[in-house]
């Protein structure tokens, strides 16, 4: 099962979180987080906070390689 992609954490993921920085991605890069439920919420109220577009998903449906708008 994949892990948690915060840092010192080792749970089990359960969301895939898609996201670009604007300001240095340009529409074909996607980057990608895992979260487990203790750390979901962190990990995506970083990326609000910075109004980054982002996609979550769960863990184990397919990768959307779609632009991020």
């Amino acid at each position: 099962m994949p892990q948690c992609s915060r840092a010192g954490c080792d749970h089990d993921a359960v969301v895939r979180i898609e996201w670009r920085n604007p300001r240095i991605h340009g529409l074909d890069r996607v980057k990608i987080w895992l979260a487990c439920v203790d750390h979901k919420d962190y990990l995506l109220g970083f990326l609000n906070s910075r109004e980054f577009p982002v996609r979550v998903h769960d863990v184990h449906d397919p990768v959307n390689e779609a632009p991020i708008q």
